[in-house]
Protein backbone atom coordinates (compact mmCIF):
# COMPACT_ATOMS: atom_id res chain seq x y z
CA UNK A 1 0.00 0.00 0.00
CA UNK A 2 1.20 3.67 -0.78
CA UNK A 3 2.35 5.33 1.94
CA UNK A 4 1.91 9.26 2.84
CA UNK A 5 3.97 12.07 4.98
CA UNK A 6 2.82 13.09 8.05
CA UNK A 7 2.63 17.36 8.80
CA UNK A 8 6.06 17.15 10.03
CA UNK A 9 7.54 15.19 6.62
CA UNK A 10 7.60 11.49 8.48
CA UNK A 11 6.52 8.63 6.69
CA UNK A 12 2.49 7.40 7.71
CA UNK A 13 1.92 4.15 6.45
CA UNK A 14 -1.78 3.01 5.54
CA UNK A 15 -1.30 -0.19 8.06
CA UNK A 16 0.41 -0.07 10.87
CA UNK A 17 0.83 -3.46 13.42
CA UNK A 18 3.33 -5.31 15.71
CA UNK A 19 6.35 -4.93 13.39
CA UNK A 20 6.07 -1.38 13.88
CA UNK A 21 6.80 -1.51 17.77
CA UNK A 22 9.72 -3.99 17.36
CA UNK A 23 12.03 -3.33 20.37
CA UNK A 24 9.67 -0.77 21.93
CA UNK A 25 10.00 -1.46 25.64
CA UNK A 26 6.41 0.38 27.21
CA UNK A 27 7.76 0.16 30.60
CA UNK A 28 11.05 2.61 29.65
CA UNK A 29 9.10 4.29 26.99
CA UNK A 30 5.96 5.26 28.73
CA UNK A 31 5.40 4.37 32.39
CA UNK A 32 2.74 4.76 34.39
CA UNK A 33 0.52 8.02 34.19
CA UNK A 34 1.88 10.26 36.44
CA UNK A 35 5.11 8.77 36.58
CA UNK A 36 8.24 9.43 35.03
CA UNK A 37 9.41 10.14 31.38
CA UNK A 38 5.17 11.04 31.87
CA UNK A 39 4.39 10.10 28.29
CA UNK A 40 0.98 8.94 29.62
CA UNK A 41 0.13 12.54 31.55
CA UNK A 42 1.39 14.09 33.93
CA UNK A 43 -1.12 13.29 36.41
CA UNK A 44 -2.07 9.48 37.55
CA UNK A 45 -5.69 9.74 36.99
CA UNK A 46 -5.65 12.37 33.84
CA UNK A 47 -9.21 14.10 33.32
CA UNK A 48 -11.03 10.46 35.03
CA UNK A 49 -10.34 12.66 38.37
CA UNK A 50 -11.54 16.27 36.89
CA UNK A 51 -11.47 17.89 33.16
CA UNK A 52 -9.06 20.22 32.12
CA UNK A 53 -9.52 23.74 32.74
CA UNK A 54 -11.55 25.48 29.81
CA UNK A 55 -10.54 29.15 29.15
CA UNK A 56 -11.43 31.34 26.52
CA UNK A 57 -9.06 33.66 25.52
CA UNK A 58 -10.99 37.13 25.06
CA UNK A 59 -9.82 40.42 25.01
CA UNK A 60 -10.96 43.76 22.89
CA UNK A 61 -11.64 47.37 23.09
CA UNK A 62 -11.80 49.11 26.66
CA UNK A 63 -11.37 46.98 29.99
CA UNK A 64 -14.87 47.70 30.41
CA UNK A 65 -15.93 45.88 27.48
CA UNK A 66 -13.84 42.92 27.79
CA UNK A 67 -14.63 42.96 31.60
CA UNK A 68 -18.63 42.38 30.37
CA UNK A 69 -17.29 39.19 28.37
CA UNK A 70 -15.44 37.88 30.75
CA UNK A 71 -18.52 38.18 33.09
CA UNK A 72 -20.36 36.55 29.94
CA UNK A 73 -18.31 33.79 29.94
CA UNK A 74 -17.74 32.96 33.19
CA UNK A 75 -21.81 32.45 33.41
CA UNK A 76 -21.26 30.27 30.69
CA UNK A 77 -19.15 27.64 32.48
CA UNK A 78 -15.36 29.10 31.95
CA UNK A 79 -12.97 27.74 34.35
CA UNK A 80 -10.43 30.08 33.62
CA UNK A 81 -9.66 33.87 31.98
CA UNK A 82 -7.07 34.14 29.57
CA UNK A 83 -6.80 37.85 28.61
CA UNK A 84 -5.82 39.35 24.92
CA UNK A 85 -4.04 42.35 25.09
CA UNK A 86 -4.13 44.74 21.73
CA UNK A 87 -0.69 45.41 19.87
CA UNK A 88 0.22 48.70 21.86
CA UNK A 89 0.19 46.86 24.86
CA UNK A 90 1.98 43.93 24.00
CA UNK A 91 4.55 46.42 23.05
CA UNK A 92 4.82 48.57 25.33
CA UNK A 93 3.16 51.88 24.04
CA UNK A 94 0.43 53.57 25.72
CA UNK A 95 -2.56 54.47 23.96
CA UNK A 96 -1.22 58.10 22.77
CA UNK A 97 1.78 57.04 21.75
CA UNK A 98 1.62 58.07 18.18
CA UNK A 99 2.92 54.37 17.32
CA UNK A 100 -0.61 53.23 18.82
CA UNK A 101 -2.19 55.06 16.21
CA UNK A 102 -4.87 52.77 14.47
CA UNK A 103 -4.58 49.88 16.91
CA UNK A 104 -5.51 50.74 19.85
CA UNK A 105 -8.43 47.93 21.34
CA UNK A 106 -7.95 46.41 18.47
CA UNK A 107 -6.68 42.74 18.40
CA UNK A 108 -6.96 42.75 22.26
CA UNK A 109 -7.68 45.21 25.07
CA UNK A 110 -5.75 48.14 25.95
CA UNK A 111 -4.45 48.47 29.83
CA UNK A 112 -1.92 51.35 30.12
CA UNK A 113 -2.26 51.41 33.45
CA UNK A 114 -3.61 50.10 37.30
CA UNK A 115 -6.51 51.80 36.65
CA UNK A 116 -7.40 49.73 33.33
CA UNK A 117 -6.49 46.77 34.87
CA UNK A 118 -9.00 47.90 37.77
CA UNK A 119 -11.87 47.98 35.22
CA UNK A 120 -10.93 44.92 33.40
CA UNK A 121 -11.47 42.52 36.72
CA UNK A 122 -13.96 44.33 38.58
CA UNK A 123 -16.37 42.53 40.01
CA UNK A 124 -14.25 39.13 39.52
CA UNK A 125 -13.17 36.86 42.30
CA UNK A 126 -9.29 36.92 41.53
CA UNK A 127 -8.57 34.87 44.46
CA UNK A 128 -10.90 32.15 42.89
CA UNK A 129 -10.17 32.18 39.49
CA UNK A 130 -7.13 31.36 37.62
CA UNK A 131 -6.28 34.35 34.94
CA UNK A 132 -3.69 33.88 31.51
CA UNK A 133 -2.22 36.70 30.53
CA UNK A 134 -1.17 36.29 26.84
CA UNK A 135 1.80 38.84 27.44
CA UNK A 136 5.25 38.68 26.30
CA UNK A 137 8.32 41.99 26.95
CA UNK A 138 5.74 43.52 29.10
CA UNK A 139 4.45 40.53 31.24
CA UNK A 140 6.67 41.98 33.75
CA UNK A 141 4.66 44.92 34.54
CA UNK A 142 1.00 43.12 33.48
CA UNK A 143 1.63 41.01 36.16
CA UNK A 144 2.35 43.53 38.87
CA UNK A 145 -0.62 45.55 37.70
CA UNK A 146 -2.47 42.69 38.33
CA UNK A 147 -1.29 42.07 41.54
CA UNK A 148 -1.61 45.17 42.77
CA UNK A 149 -5.16 45.54 41.58
CA UNK A 150 -5.85 41.94 43.77
CA UNK A 151 -4.00 43.42 46.99
CA UNK A 152 -6.07 46.70 46.36
CA UNK A 153 -9.66 44.24 46.62
CA UNK A 154 -8.16 42.89 49.75
CA UNK A 155 -6.63 39.59 48.94
CA UNK A 156 -2.98 38.70 49.30
CA UNK A 157 -0.81 37.91 46.31
CA UNK A 158 0.16 34.50 47.43
CA UNK A 159 -3.21 33.45 46.35
CA UNK A 160 -3.40 34.36 42.91
CA UNK A 161 -3.07 31.80 40.59
CA UNK A 162 -2.75 31.95 36.76
CA UNK A 163 -0.07 32.42 33.98
CA UNK A 164 1.52 34.79 31.91
CA UNK A 165 3.23 34.03 28.86
CA UNK A 166 6.31 35.74 29.24
CA UNK A 167 7.93 33.74 26.40
CA UNK A 168 9.88 36.10 24.48
CA UNK A 169 12.84 33.73 22.28
CA UNK A 170 9.35 33.08 20.83
CA UNK A 171 9.02 36.43 19.31
CA UNK A 172 12.51 36.68 17.44
CA UNK A 173 11.49 34.08 15.70
CA UNK A 174 7.78 33.77 15.18
CA UNK A 175 5.95 37.02 16.02
CA UNK A 176 7.45 40.07 16.36
CA UNK A 177 6.31 41.92 19.55
CA UNK A 178 9.34 41.97 21.28
CA UNK A 179 11.49 45.07 22.83
CA UNK A 180 14.41 44.63 24.27
CA UNK A 181 17.58 42.36 23.41
CA UNK A 182 17.57 38.59 24.33
CA UNK A 183 20.45 38.75 26.81
CA UNK A 184 18.62 41.82 28.54
CA UNK A 185 14.97 39.84 28.09
CA UNK A 186 16.35 36.82 29.27
CA UNK A 187 17.48 38.70 32.51
CA UNK A 188 14.20 40.38 33.10
CA UNK A 189 12.51 36.69 32.73
CA UNK A 190 14.52 35.29 35.96
CA UNK A 191 14.27 38.41 37.50
CA UNK A 192 10.41 37.31 37.60
CA UNK A 193 11.06 34.05 38.11
CA UNK A 194 12.87 35.29 41.37
CA UNK A 195 10.25 37.92 42.57
CA UNK A 196 7.72 35.40 41.88
CA UNK A 197 8.87 32.72 44.28
CA UNK A 198 8.45 35.03 46.98
CA UNK A 199 5.54 36.88 46.58
CA UNK A 200 3.24 34.91 44.00
CA UNK A 201 4.42 31.04 44.65
CA UNK A 202 1.26 29.55 42.72
CA UNK A 203 1.37 31.77 39.50
CA UNK A 204 3.33 30.11 36.57
CA UNK A 205 6.17 32.19 35.57
CA UNK A 206 6.31 31.63 31.97
CA UNK A 207 4.31 29.68 29.28
CA UNK A 208 6.62 28.79 26.47
CA UNK A 209 5.06 28.54 23.16
CA UNK A 210 5.20 27.05 20.36
CA UNK A 211 1.66 27.86 19.33
CA UNK A 212 2.74 30.84 17.49
CA UNK A 213 5.53 29.54 15.51
CA UNK A 214 3.29 26.73 14.39
CA UNK A 215 0.87 29.67 12.93
CA UNK A 216 3.76 31.23 11.16
CA UNK A 217 4.02 28.03 9.44
CA UNK A 218 6.22 25.69 11.59
CA UNK A 219 5.69 21.69 11.51
CA UNK A 220 4.22 19.74 14.66
CA UNK A 221 7.98 18.44 15.21
CA UNK A 222 9.80 22.01 14.65
CA UNK A 223 7.13 23.25 16.69
CA UNK A 224 8.16 21.43 19.65
CA UNK A 225 12.01 21.13 19.10
CA UNK A 226 12.32 24.92 19.19
CA UNK A 227 10.06 25.27 22.00
CA UNK A 228 12.16 23.00 23.84
CA UNK A 229 15.11 24.83 22.83
CA UNK A 230 13.97 28.45 24.12
CA UNK A 231 12.82 26.44 27.28
CA UNK A 232 16.23 25.07 28.07
CA UNK A 233 17.65 28.62 27.40
CA UNK A 234 15.11 29.69 29.76
CA UNK A 235 16.24 27.24 32.43
CA UNK A 236 19.99 27.55 31.92
CA UNK A 237 19.61 31.52 32.04
CA UNK A 238 17.48 31.03 35.77
CA UNK A 239 20.61 28.77 36.87
CA UNK A 240 23.02 31.05 35.51
CA UNK A 241 21.33 33.81 37.80
CA UNK A 242 21.66 32.04 40.85
CA UNK A 243 18.74 29.77 41.43
CA UNK A 244 18.29 26.41 41.74
CA UNK A 245 16.59 24.36 39.27
CA UNK A 246 13.77 22.78 41.65
CA UNK A 247 13.05 26.50 43.23
CA UNK A 248 11.25 27.62 39.77
CA UNK A 249 11.25 24.37 37.04
CA UNK A 250 7.85 23.13 38.86
CA UNK A 251 5.93 26.51 37.81
CA UNK A 252 7.05 26.30 34.28
CA UNK A 253 4.04 25.54 31.90
CA UNK A 254 3.87 25.27 27.95
CA UNK A 255 1.57 26.20 24.68
CA UNK A 256 0.89 24.10 22.08
CA UNK A 257 -1.25 23.94 18.96
CA UNK A 258 -3.62 21.66 17.97
CA UNK A 259 -4.14 20.87 14.12
CA UNK A 260 -6.59 18.79 12.40
CA UNK A 261 -4.33 15.95 11.96
CA UNK A 262 -5.36 14.37 15.11
CA UNK A 263 -2.95 11.10 15.20
CA UNK A 264 -0.03 13.10 14.81
CA UNK A 265 -1.25 15.61 17.37
CA UNK A 266 -1.63 13.63 20.24
CA UNK A 267 1.47 11.88 19.23
CA UNK A 268 3.51 15.17 19.69
CA UNK A 269 2.05 15.53 22.75
CA UNK A 270 3.22 12.67 24.09
CA UNK A 271 6.53 12.68 22.55
CA UNK A 272 7.20 16.30 24.15
CA UNK A 273 6.43 14.88 27.17
CA UNK A 274 8.45 12.30 27.43
CA UNK A 275 11.52 14.63 25.58
CA UNK A 276 10.92 17.38 28.34
CA UNK A 277 11.19 15.06 31.13
CA UNK A 278 14.66 13.74 30.09
CA UNK A 279 15.89 16.98 29.01
CA UNK A 280 15.53 18.41 32.93
CA UNK A 281 16.43 15.04 34.85
CA UNK A 282 19.65 14.39 32.18
CA UNK A 283 21.01 17.90 31.45
CA UNK A 284 19.82 20.14 34.41
CA UNK A 285 19.79 17.11 37.09
CA UNK A 286 16.34 18.28 38.66
CA UNK A 287 15.12 15.66 41.56
CA UNK A 288 11.51 17.30 42.05
CA UNK A 289 9.06 15.65 39.71
CA UNK A 290 7.01 18.48 39.48
CA UNK A 291 10.20 19.97 37.27
CA UNK A 292 10.12 16.91 34.87
CA UNK A 293 6.88 17.23 34.45
CA UNK A 294 5.45 19.29 30.79
CA UNK A 295 2.60 20.67 31.94
CA UNK A 296 0.44 22.48 28.93
CA UNK A 297 -2.17 24.98 27.71
CA UNK A 298 -3.68 24.27 24.28
CA UNK A 299 -5.22 26.44 21.91
CA UNK A 300 -6.73 24.95 18.71
CA UNK A 301 -5.13 25.80 15.45
CA UNK A 302 -6.10 29.58 14.64
CA UNK A 303 -4.12 28.91 11.24
CA UNK A 304 -6.43 26.51 9.43
CA UNK A 305 -9.57 28.06 9.80
CA UNK A 306 -11.28 30.01 6.38
CA UNK A 307 -13.32 33.24 5.84
CA UNK A 308 -14.77 30.99 3.66
CA UNK A 309 -17.90 28.87 4.91
CA UNK A 310 -16.83 29.75 8.42
CA UNK A 311 -19.43 27.35 9.92
CA UNK A 312 -17.12 25.04 9.15
CA UNK A 313 -14.69 25.78 11.53
CA UNK A 314 -16.59 24.58 14.23
CA UNK A 315 -15.73 21.25 12.90
CA UNK A 316 -12.48 21.89 12.61
CA UNK A 317 -12.05 22.94 16.07
CA UNK A 318 -14.00 19.99 17.67
CA UNK A 319 -11.56 17.77 15.77
CA UNK A 320 -8.81 20.35 16.97
CA UNK A 321 -9.76 19.89 20.26
CA UNK A 322 -10.13 16.37 20.49
CA UNK A 323 -6.71 15.90 19.83
CA UNK A 324 -5.45 18.09 22.64
CA UNK A 325 -7.89 15.97 25.10
CA UNK A 326 -6.41 12.77 23.81
CA UNK A 327 -2.91 14.25 23.91
CA UNK A 328 -3.51 15.36 27.43
CA UNK A 329 -3.67 18.88 27.46
CA UNK A 330 -3.98 20.73 31.17
CA UNK A 331 -6.27 23.68 30.21
CA UNK A 332 -7.81 23.98 26.37
CA UNK A 333 -8.78 27.03 24.36
CA UNK A 334 -10.92 26.36 21.61
CA UNK A 335 -11.34 29.05 18.90
CA UNK A 336 -14.44 30.78 17.80
CA UNK A 337 -16.13 29.72 14.28
CA UNK A 338 -15.59 33.60 13.25
CA UNK A 339 -11.87 34.20 13.92
CA UNK A 340 -10.68 34.16 10.18
CA UNK A 341 -13.15 37.12 9.97
CA UNK A 342 -13.03 39.47 12.84
CA UNK A 343 -12.84 39.62 16.87
CA UNK A 344 -15.21 36.77 18.11
CA UNK A 345 -19.21 37.60 18.23
CA UNK A 346 -20.58 36.71 21.73
CA UNK A 347 -22.36 33.96 20.56
CA UNK A 348 -19.41 32.40 18.66
CA UNK A 349 -17.22 32.62 21.88
CA UNK A 350 -19.95 30.78 23.46
CA UNK A 351 -20.10 27.79 21.27
CA UNK A 352 -16.54 27.71 21.33
CA UNK A 353 -16.72 27.08 24.97
CA UNK A 354 -19.52 24.46 24.30
CA UNK A 355 -17.57 22.60 22.56
CA UNK A 356 -15.09 21.71 24.97
CA UNK A 357 -18.48 21.01 27.69
CA UNK A 358 -19.64 18.54 25.36
CA UNK A 359 -16.23 16.78 24.61
CA UNK A 360 -15.80 16.52 28.34
CA UNK A 361 -19.34 15.35 29.13
CA UNK A 362 -21.08 13.83 26.39
CA UNK A 363 -17.97 11.47 25.59
CA UNK A 364 -16.27 8.94 26.76
CA UNK A 365 -12.59 10.22 26.54
CA UNK A 366 -12.56 11.21 30.15
CA UNK A 367 -13.60 8.18 31.78
CA UNK A 368 -9.61 6.71 30.59
CA UNK A 369 -6.32 7.91 31.06
CA UNK A 370 -4.09 7.98 27.96
CA UNK A 371 -6.45 6.23 25.04
CA UNK A 372 -4.58 5.46 22.46
CA UNK A 373 -1.77 3.90 24.38
CA UNK A 374 -0.16 1.04 22.89
CA UNK A 375 -1.84 2.05 19.61
CA UNK A 376 0.30 0.94 16.53
CA UNK A 377 0.47 3.83 15.18
CA UNK A 378 0.36 6.85 17.61
CA UNK A 379 3.19 4.48 19.68
CA UNK A 380 4.88 4.38 16.16
CA UNK A 381 4.53 8.02 15.30
CA UNK A 382 5.25 9.06 19.21
CA UNK A 383 8.78 7.63 18.59
CA UNK A 384 9.31 9.37 15.21
CA UNK A 385 8.56 12.19 16.38
CA UNK A 386 10.58 12.05 19.45
CA UNK A 387 13.60 11.07 17.07
CA UNK A 388 12.72 14.07 14.76
CA UNK A 389 12.29 16.45 17.84
CA UNK A 390 15.50 15.76 19.42
CA UNK A 391 17.57 16.32 15.81
CA UNK A 392 16.39 19.74 15.73
CA UNK A 393 16.77 20.54 19.17
CA UNK A 394 20.77 18.97 18.41
CA UNK A 395 21.07 21.38 15.66
CA UNK A 396 19.77 24.14 17.81
CA UNK A 397 22.36 23.03 20.33
CA UNK A 398 25.46 22.91 17.55
CA UNK A 399 24.58 26.37 16.88
CA UNK A 400 25.46 27.66 20.68
CA UNK A 401 21.78 27.25 21.93
CA UNK A 402 18.53 29.19 21.05
CA UNK A 403 19.77 32.57 21.82
CA UNK A 404 22.44 32.21 19.24
CA UNK A 405 20.73 30.24 16.77
CA UNK A 406 18.21 32.89 16.92
CA UNK A 407 20.29 35.98 16.07
CA UNK A 408 21.28 33.79 13.25
CA UNK A 409 18.07 33.44 12.09
CA UNK A 410 18.04 29.55 12.29
CA UNK A 411 14.73 29.19 13.67
CA UNK A 412 12.69 31.75 11.96
CA UNK A 413 14.34 30.69 8.22
CA UNK A 414 13.65 26.61 8.98
CA UNK A 415 9.62 27.94 9.76
CA UNK A 416 10.03 30.38 6.90
CA UNK A 417 10.46 26.97 4.35
CA UNK A 418 8.05 25.27 5.95
CA UNK A 419 5.39 28.02 5.42
CA UNK A 420 6.18 28.09 2.01
CA UNK A 421 5.66 24.65 1.52
CA UNK A 422 2.76 24.29 3.01
CA UNK A 423 1.48 27.71 0.60
CA UNK A 424 2.41 25.84 -2.64
CA UNK A 425 0.73 22.18 -1.30
CA UNK A 426 -2.87 24.43 -0.95
CA UNK A 427 -1.96 26.35 -3.78
CA UNK A 428 -1.87 23.45 -5.75
CA UNK A 429 -4.45 21.47 -4.65
CA UNK A 430 -2.22 18.84 -2.85
CA UNK A 431 -3.45 19.85 0.19
CA UNK A 432 -6.90 19.83 0.88
CA UNK A 433 -8.77 22.89 2.44
CA UNK A 434 -11.99 22.00 2.34
CA UNK A 435 -13.97 25.57 1.63
CA UNK A 436 -11.08 27.15 0.36
CA UNK A 437 -9.49 25.01 -2.73
CA UNK A 438 -11.92 22.54 -2.82
CA UNK A 439 -15.88 22.13 -2.32
CA UNK A 440 -16.09 26.17 -3.23
CA UNK A 441 -19.24 27.22 -2.78
CA UNK A 442 -20.40 30.00 -5.72
CA UNK A 443 -22.11 33.12 -2.83
CA UNK A 444 -20.61 33.21 0.70
CA UNK A 445 -23.90 34.05 3.17
CA UNK A 446 -23.33 37.43 4.78
CA UNK A 447 -21.93 37.58 7.69
CA UNK A 448 -22.06 40.74 10.19
CA UNK A 449 -18.40 40.61 12.10
CA UNK A 450 -17.91 42.00 15.45
CA UNK A 451 -16.05 45.65 15.07
CA UNK A 452 -13.94 47.60 17.54
CA UNK A 453 -15.14 51.59 17.80
CA UNK A 454 -12.49 53.65 16.64
CA UNK A 455 -13.47 56.41 19.43
CA UNK A 456 -11.92 53.74 22.00
CA UNK A 457 -8.32 55.54 21.29
CA UNK A 458 -9.90 58.73 21.59
CA UNK A 459 -11.32 57.43 24.97
CA UNK A 460 -8.09 55.98 26.32
CA UNK A 461 -6.15 59.30 25.47
CA UNK A 462 -8.53 61.15 27.93
CA UNK A 463 -8.05 58.63 30.64
CA UNK A 464 -4.23 58.64 30.53
CA UNK A 465 -4.71 62.42 30.34
CA UNK A 466 -6.39 62.67 33.40
CA UNK A 467 -4.38 60.50 34.94
CA UNK A 468 -1.06 62.48 34.31
CA UNK A 469 -2.85 65.39 35.86
CA UNK A 470 -4.29 63.65 39.19
CA UNK A 471 -0.92 61.78 40.19
CA UNK A 472 2.27 62.76 41.67
CA UNK A 473 4.64 63.68 38.81
CA UNK A 474 7.77 64.14 40.58
CA UNK A 475 7.10 60.03 43.13
CA UNK A 476 6.28 58.92 39.50
CA UNK A 477 10.15 60.52 38.19
CA UNK A 478 11.83 59.63 41.61
CA UNK A 479 10.06 55.74 40.86
CA UNK A 480 10.79 55.60 37.48
CA UNK A 481 14.88 56.63 37.89
CA UNK A 482 14.65 54.09 40.79
CA UNK A 483 13.77 51.63 37.64
CA UNK A 484 16.38 52.81 35.34
CA UNK A 485 19.19 52.78 38.72
CA UNK A 486 18.20 48.79 39.04
CA UNK A 487 17.90 47.79 35.35
CA UNK A 488 21.69 49.34 34.94
CA UNK A 489 22.93 47.61 37.93
CA UNK A 490 22.17 43.71 38.35
CA UNK A 491 19.51 44.50 41.43
CA UNK A 492 16.12 42.97 40.64
CA UNK A 493 14.02 45.15 38.71
CA UNK A 494 10.62 44.09 39.25
CA UNK A 495 10.73 45.43 42.92
CA UNK A 496 10.98 49.62 41.84
CA UNK A 497 9.01 48.95 38.75
CA UNK A 498 6.15 47.90 41.48
CA UNK A 499 6.54 51.07 43.17
CA UNK A 500 6.58 53.21 40.03
CA UNK A 501 3.05 51.20 38.91
CA UNK A 502 1.83 52.03 42.46
CA UNK A 503 2.48 55.19 41.73
CA UNK A 504 0.49 55.52 38.60
CA UNK A 505 3.11 54.89 35.90
CA UNK A 506 1.82 53.72 32.76
CA UNK A 507 2.64 50.65 31.05
CA UNK A 508 4.26 53.10 28.74
CA UNK A 509 6.56 54.87 30.66
CA UNK A 510 7.74 52.08 32.28
CA UNK A 511 8.96 50.37 29.10
CA UNK A 512 10.45 53.40 27.97
CA UNK A 513 12.43 53.78 31.35
CA UNK A 514 14.17 49.95 30.55
CA UNK A 515 14.14 51.13 26.90
CA UNK A 516 16.39 53.59 27.95
CA UNK A 517 18.92 51.62 29.50
CA UNK A 518 18.65 48.11 27.39
CA UNK A 519 18.47 49.16 23.83
CA UNK A 520 15.40 47.72 21.88
CA UNK A 521 16.23 44.63 19.38
CA UNK A 522 16.66 44.93 15.93
CA UNK A 523 16.27 41.84 13.78
CA UNK A 524 18.23 40.42 11.05
CA UNK A 525 17.25 39.47 7.74
CA UNK A 526 16.60 35.80 6.91
CA UNK A 527 14.98 33.37 3.81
Amino acid sequence: MAESTTQSGLPMKAVYGPDDLSGFDPGTALGEPGSYPYTRGVYPTMYTGRPWTMRQYAGFGTAAESNARYKELVANGTGGLSVAFDLPTQMGYDSDHPLASGEVGKVGVAIDSVEDMQVLFDGLPLDEVSTSMTINAPASSLLLMYQLVAEGNGIPAAKLTGTIQNDVLKEYIARGTYIYPPAQSLRLISNIFAYCRQELPRWNTISISGYHMAEAGATPAQEVAFTLANAKAYVQAAVEAGLAVDDFAPRLSFFFVARTTLLEEVAKFRAARRIWARIMKEEFGAQDPKSLMLRFHTQTAGVQLTAQQPEVNLVRVALQGLGAVLGGTQSLHTNSFDEAIALPSAKAARLALRTQQVLAHETDVTRTVDPFAGSYVVESLTDDLEAAITELIAAVDDRGGAVSAIEQGFQKSEIERSAYDTALEIDSGERVVVGQNRYQVEEEEDYEPLRVDPVIEAQQAEGLERLRADRDGEEVSRRLDELRAAAGGSDNVLLPMREALRARATGGEVADALREVWGQYQPRETF
